[in-house]
């Protein structure tokens, strides 16, 4: 199966049509949301951080029950709005286990599958623009 490429300016003219609501920091869950997430909290003009959380090896195997926190978070996040950014969502176990870690409520974001915003739902896959 061919993989569906997509264009970073489609990606970010998509992403400026969102109202994202009150937003205080944007963090990124390591490493698939880094470049969406520093692109949104540009956007944005908010902070970010990087949440280094995994589930997957790099050949998209699950390599352990739930997502992992693989490093620990350096970065005040309590009390504060937060958008948790990643590429791919599809179960959600990855962005669940961010609000979970950040103790927080916080609003969701992928460029492909289920979340708060969510830019594409391809079941396919895709080929990232900043890979």
């Amino acid at each position: 199966m061919e993989k569906i490429k997509l264009r970073f300016s489609e990606i970010l003219e998509k992403i400026k049509k969102i109202d994202f609501g009150e937003i205080d920091l944007v963090v990124g869950i390591a490493r698939g949301g880094i470049v969406p997430g520093a692109l949104i909290a540009n956007l944005l003009q908010k902070d970010f951080q990087i949440l280094w959380l995994n589930f997957r090896d790099d050949d998209n195997i699950p390599k352990y029950a739930k997502p992992q926190l693989l490093k620990k978070i350096n970065f005040e996040f309590r009390n504060k709005k937060i958008l948790v950014v990643d590429d791919v969502s599809r179960s959600g176990a990855t962005l669940n286990q961010a609000k979970a870690v950040l103790k927080t409520d916080a609003k969701t974001f992928v460029v492909n599958g289920t979340a708060d915003f969510s830019l594409y739902n391809y079941k396919q896959c895709l080929e990232w623009p900043w890979n």
